[in-house]
């Protein structure tokens, strides 16, 4: 299979993966410009050629960096330094461009109403694909969605893989069916749109059904952050705000305190040095 060929394969499939390319190479080195590699998200090589063992390794966790951040990246390997280098003084120098291929996420909304509405609009917004998928739901009301599916609980249709977020919207009708269906399948985040007593209800239900324990705790239920929402918006709004946390690795810290207690860290770190250099500074005749 051809090299782009392959990275079409994967893109079909839905799968993460990064482009790796030289662009510039000095001294002795094994790739040419020009050599490319396509690497997958766990830093296996799928298909092409960066370099030997000297190159490699460096470009592989790179490449998993970059497919993490969903960012590109220009890295300059130094082949010529054991210590300073990439750990083999294999001689010469190289720059490789990685480029990461991402799928772009997936908002999977069981229900319809208004918070489901809300809920589509938001994730339009943040660049997820859109997929509501309700007996009920009025494609009208869902205009920025790409697909609204109008069947009962048949997933087959519904393309759930680690970068679909489900989201039950249903409003206790047969919230717990779609919660098993959700549980049962690759997605990489569930969430239940409900009261605290009538999550712990549900859960219960499904622990009772035979539910293995830790799939029940990969459940977001009750949804979103604390906010204090009240309106349909407001919980969608908390919804999709811990929905970017999680994809975004954050913390859901205000960023005044978090900036204060960096800070904090360095002033404190700071004092250390200080503080040893004090001690080892040498004594006055």
């Amino acid at each position: 299979m051809g090299f782009y060929s392959k990275a079409a394969e994967l893109f079909e499939q839905r799968r993460a993966f990064a482009v790796a390319t030289v662009v510039r190479v000095e001294g002795s080195a094994s790739a040419k410009p020009g050599s490319k590699a396509l690497i997958d998200d766990c830093g296996k090589i799928l298909l092409g050629w960066v370099g030997g063992g000297c190159a490699e390794s460096a470009v592989r966790s790179e490449a998993v960096r970059a497919i993490r951040q969903e960012k590109p990246q220009l890295i300059s390997l130094n082949m010529q330094d054991e210590v300073l280098g990439v750990g083999m003084p294999c001689g010469g120098m190289m720059d490789v461009y990685i480029e990461p291929v991402v799928p772009q996420p997936t908002l999977l909304i069981a229900g319809h109403g208004r918070l489901a509405e809300a809920l589509a609009a938001l994730g339009h917004l943040m660049n997820f694909s859109v997929t509501v998928h309700d007996p009920s739901a009025d494609p009208a009301a869902f205009p920025t969605a790409e697909r609204v599916l109008n069947k009962d609980l048949d997933l087959a249709e519904a393309r759930i893989d680690a970068r679909t977020f489900v989201v039950i919207a249903t409003l206790h009708k047969n919230d717990h069916l779609w919660l098993e269906k959700a549980l049962n399948s690759d997605a990489g985040y569930v969430a239940l749109i409900a009261s605290a007593h009538r999550s712990k209800l549900v859960l219960d239900y499904l622990r009772l059904e035979g539910m293995p324990e830790e799939k029940l705790q990969c459940v977001w239920a009750p949804a979103g952050l604390d906010l204090g929402a009240a309106s349909a918006e407001e919980i969608a709004l908390s919804i999709m705000s811990q929905i970017v946390m999680l994809r975004r690795g954050g913390s859901g810290q205000a960023l005044r305190d978090r900036k204060a207690a960096v800070d904090a860290d360095q002033s404190s770190a700071k004092s250390s040095i200080k503080e040893v250099r004090e001690c080892e500074a040498p004594a006055a005749d």
